[in-house]
């Protein structure tokens, strides 16, 4: 029996986020406003057929674990590596406040972004590149943020999840902020909440990005798979 992790885009749509999402037969994806992100139920032979109906010619989407020919119809724009990194259960064990006091971060002034916060969520996202993100993305779970008077300057929140995985996703400081310890107590307070539902952290990282992953490693997170991504889009 397959991992819930080995396809957890797919496993993510028809599941726990069937209702942010588009598509039929054998291909799904966020709906438009959410982050673009494309599921398979094959991911080695994907249904691009069942996907067309539910994209738009031009409009970039992010798909993983295929590296095969592209079909008529489609061109790859990137092609690269991902981690799919997993955290140990007791990860989150120490202390938040403790853990960022020593980076400097100051843990006691995050705060729940809400809906008002989606503009200056996707500014930030567009800024740093921390993945795909769409404007709704802080809809998918809890996302906090730092904010240096009502400008928000760091944020990390969670997005996909397949039983007890949950993923923690969008972690991104704005340049101007970074080395003060902000992402680090960001990601402990979300391991700590999903610790303390009873879920397991997981993460998605590019493999080129040597200094996240170290951060990751530093926080217990541990490769599970290492899967080609793809940025495609439907051309006219």
């Amino acid at each position: 029996m397959d991992h819930p992790l080995d396809n957890v885009i797919w496993n993510t749509l028809v599941g726990p986020h069937a209702a942010f999402a588009a598509g039929s037969r054998g291909a799904r994806r966020y709906a438009q406003g959410f982050s673009p992100i494309v599921g398979f139920a094959d991911q080695r032979q994907p249904d691009f057929e069942a996907l067309a109906p539910w994209c738009e010619s031009g409009e970039h989407l992010y798909c993983s674990g295929w590296d095969g020919p592209v079909p008529p119809g489609w061109r790859v724009e990137a092609d690269a590596t991902m981690c799919l990194m997993v955290g140990s259960p007791d990860a989150a064990s120490g202390s938040v406040a403790g853990a960022a006091g020593k980076s400097g971060g100051e843990p006691d002034r995050a705060r729940r972004l809400v809906p008002q916060h989606a503009q200056q969520a996707m500014e930030l996202a567009q800024l740093t590149r921390p993945g795909p993100f769409g404007l709704r993305t802080i809809e998918l779970g809890d996302y906090f943020g730092y904010f240096e008077g009502e400008r928000l300057v760091a944020m990390a929140g969670e997005r996909m999840h397949v039983g007890p995985f949950r993923e923690i996703s969008g972690v991104c400081t704005h340049p101007d902020f970074q080395g003060r310890g902000l992402a680090r107590a960001l990601m402990l307070r979300l391991m700590a909440l999903q610790r303390a539902r009873g879920q397991t952290s997981f993460l998605h990282v590019m493999s080129a990005n040597q200094g996240a992953r170290r951060l990751y490693e530093d926080l217990g997170f541990r490769n599970y798979l290492e899967p080609v991504v793809r940025v495609i889009t439907m051309v006219a």
